[in-house]
């Protein structure tokens, strides 16, 4: 696999079981390039180690005044140094290469779990977890994954020059051969404490990019109420948990370094003071002791590989843990049986509530709880919960039908939709039935004015179908954003189209006439609609009052406004749940005037200017 391939027009099906099953897949599922990076490894590493050899042999060369030796020796150098030149060029080129093709396969499997998971996925793993697996997490994976490869190929570097020091000198060979691996894992005993370290670090790191995410989504709220000072405080905190975390697992890290340097000094020495000894009893040449102490200097160079791959496994177990978990999810289907384009129909039912929503009819809901009521547009989408199994449709449970099935069948807009940047052209163009055009959609959404402005915040773009909306569409008002997303679902033209909160962002003259536009474009498709306005509910086929869980009334807007006080509460947001008969019907019989536009008024902001 090359980089220019990327992305895998299929990345594969992980072995999450555990975060080392995971890096253990990752590997094998490049072993090509591996194979690769091994080679060039192993052709860099013994060239380097053979240049203390060369060394000796024209140490010895000059002793014996051998210029022959001397010219065969100078070009062993020059094939030594070719070999480290080439060999380093190219081990760089593959390392990086499976670097980089490891985390986009991490990268890729992450987008996938996202996308089939929807919005189940920050309910099951924290907003900062999924933030860190797929930005530094996936860095420090691919470290590893290439890491793998150069330290084997330095270890085997090892081992071929204290087997050659062995047998070009037994009395220093031995003491090499005996030492090196004595440096090379006396640092084992500190890797778990070093290990849980960084472990803590990077949980502390979770938290607190958890925190931060929180408090930037949230931020304008935070402002309203005066509560920025206090969020920015705990991060604070939690940063300077991090940043404390971070310096007692760099002192861990750093006493390894320090015995990766002390200990070959050591050996160093040993193999000085011993050689120096043999030399004086005429037992080794001088270019025998000049060749093994070169060779134990320039093994440190490959050693170093030693303390590389326990930071690099260290660092990312924890984050390859954490990226198994997340790809471990999944929807709680069971699709034996059901083909992948067999949709159901008929009407959407959620047993969990005893909610109804008859096919082919627009069903309002009204939930006193926002955040039930997000939990029930989930359920409803097919996302099944702990308590029990989603939604109903047609009889057939949605989260036992395929992904595709599932959501070609029910489309849930939730009361915070995302527009991605591009144009408008390229947000419109989604899966879709086909039966909707895109001009009737945002009539229906009243996007007349969105379309006007996105034409004159551009520079070049005559059509407003070419002109580009900014990054989740901030050039545009809440309630322009909140048109296009409904026109976005308009289009798809699911079989159930669920809206939470479709217009809480819109005056109520455009409101009344968005009701009217989706009434008119849904007419024969199933549509459940969770709101407390009264144009919208004035409008819809049956209301459902939810209260505590369950429904609680089913009706009429004008009959349950009339005759259920807890309806009556929710909807005219009354202080007193036990409004007057009387004054409920003339409240009532005033809607087509005008005066329910002013009771609808009072949950609206005004919207915003572009």
């Amino acid at each position: 696999m090359q980089i220019q391939d990327l992305p895998y027009s299929d990345p594969g099906v992980p072995d999450a079981r555990s975060g080392p099953r995971f890096l253990w897949w990752l590997w094998r599922n490049q072993l090509g390039g591996q194979l690769k990076s091994l080679a060039w490894g192993l052709l860099h590493f013994v060239a380097v180690s053979a240049l203390p050899f060369c060394v000796g042999l024209a140490v010895q060369a000059v002793v014996d005044r051998s210029g022959t030796r001397l010219a065969l020796t100078g070009g062993l150098m020059l094939l030594c140094g070719t070999g480290i030149a080439v060999g380093d060029t190219f081990l760089h080129r593959t390392a990086v290469t499976n670097w980089i093709t490891a985390a986009a396969r991490v990268q890729q499997l992450l987008a996938r779990k996202a996308a089939r998971l929807g919005s189940a996925l920050t309910r099951r793993v924290a907003a900062g977890e999924v933030v860190a697996v797929s930005t530094g997490d996936v860095e420090k994976i691919g470290w590893f994954v290439e890491a793998v490869s150069r330290f084997t190929a330095a270890a085997l570097s090892v081992v071929v020059v204290c087997v050659a020091l062995v047998v070009y000198q037994p009395a220093l060979g031995v003491v090499v051969a005996v030492g090196l691996p004595v440096v090379a894992l006396a640092v084992l005993p500190l890797l778990p404490r070093a290990t849980r370290r960084a472990d803590v670090q990077r949980e502390k790191a979770g938290r607190a990019t958890e925190l931060a995410s929180d408090t930037v989504a949230g931020l304008r709220v935070l402002r309203g109420i005066g509560g920025e000072e206090l969020f920015l405080d705990r991060y604070r905190r939690a940063s300077q948990e991090v940043r404390h975390a971070a310096v007692r697992s760099a002192r861990m890290w750093s006493l390894i370094s320090a015995l990766q340097v002390l200990l070959p000094g050591l050996l160093l020495i040993a193999v000085v003071w011993h050689g120096i000894h043999l030399a004086r009893q005429g037992r080794i040449t001088v270019g025998e002791l000049v060749t093994v102490y070169s060779a134990v200097m320039v093994l440190n160079y490959p050693l170093r590989h030693f303390e590389e791959i326990a930071m690099a496994y260290s660092f990312s177990r924890p984050s390859a843990k954490r990226a198994a978990r997340v790809l471990s999810l999944e929807r709680s289907t069971a699709t034996e049986g059901i083909r992948e384009t067999q949709v159901p129909c008929g009407d959407l039912y959620d047993p969990g509530t005893d909610l109804l929503a008859p096919a082919g009819r627009l069903t309002a809901v009204v939930c006193g709880d926002p955040d039930a009521a997000g939990r029930l547009a989930e359920r409803l989408g097919g996302h099944a919960t702990e308590q029990g199994r989603s939604a109903l449709l047609g009889g057939v449970a949605l989260d036992e039908l395929p992904l595709d099935s599932a959501r070609t069948a029910v489309l849930v807009q939730d009361k915070d939709p995302v527009l991605l940047s591009g144009t408008l052209r390229e947000l419109l163009d989604v899966p879709a039935s086909g039966s909707v055009r895109a001009s009737d959609a945002l009539a229906a959404a009243q996007c007349d004015d969105v379309l006007d402005a996105l034409v004159q915040g551009s520079l070049d773009a005559a059509d407003p179908m070419d002109a580009r909306i900014s990054e989740r569409g901030r050039s545009l008002s809440g309630g322009q954003r909140q048109r296009l997303a409904l026109a976005r679902s308009l289009i798809t033209d699911p079989q159930v189209l669920v809206l939470d909160e479709p217009t809480s962002a819109v005056d109520s003259h455009t409101e009344a006439r968005i009701a009217d536009g989706l009434r008119r474009l849904r007419s024969g498709r199933t549509t459940v609609v969770f709101t407390s306005s009264p144009l919208l509910l004035d409008r819809a086929d049956r209301v459902v009052l939810v209260h505590e869980g369950e429904v609680v009334a089913v009706g009429p807007h004008r009959e349950l406004i009339d005759g259920e006080p807890r309806y009556r509460a929710v909807v005219t947001r009354e202080p007193d749940a036990e409004l007057a008969a009387g004054d409920a019907g003339a409240l009532v019989d005033t809607a087509d005037e005008g005066a329910l536009v002013g009771a609808g008024q009072e949950r609206k902001e005004s919207e915003e200017s572009a």
